[in-house]
């Protein structure tokens, strides 16, 4: 069954990762994208479009990591110990930490794309949403090299 979560857990954070992505790189843009080429295409979408999407997979994502947390603590952080593994497992620990964190932000990020009477706080907006990037690919990209060290079993 951890299985399954597990890859539940990580398909949900692919999508997460190709929203947040899409957003940065369409609120980060400073000279206006050209529709013909890859960069482009990829920048020019509607970045409000994705907050929703962004909120609703990141709790869903953090719930399911909640959810397969116990048998990670069981089983593959003593096999880290172990091995002397601990900048791996230090580095899980920052990720917990930052999804901590990236969750504590999601309701100021949500507010600040959804409120549309806070049309001048577009360099919070920028900020944050570049801090939750920040917390999402730090987590995708620890989450997969811890997965392919030792696996849950």
């Amino acid at each position: 069954m951890s299985t399954v979560l597990l890859i539940t857990h990580g398909l949900v954070a692919v999508a997460l990762i190709g929203a947040i992505t899409h957003q940065v790189l369409a609120l980060w843009r400073t000279a206006p994208a050209t529709p013909n080429t890859f960069f482009g295409r990829l920048r020019n979408v509607r970045a409000g479009s994705y907050a929703d999407a962004v909120a609703i997979l990141y709790a869903i994502d953090f719930l399911l990591g909640a959810i397969i947390y116990a048998s990670y603590r069981l089983e593959v952080r003593p096999y880290l110990e172990n091995a002397d593994l601990y900048i791996a497992a230090g580095s899980f620990e920052t990720k917990e930490h930052l999804a901590a964190l990236g969750l504590g932000l999601l309701p100021a990020y949500w507010l600040f794309w959804k409120a549309p009477a806070l049309t001048n706080h577009s360099t919070e907006r920028k900020y944050v949403t570049l801090l939750l990037a920040f917390y999402i690919w730090w987590n995708f990209l620890v989450g997969h090299v811890l997965n392919n060290i030792h696996g849950l079993p």
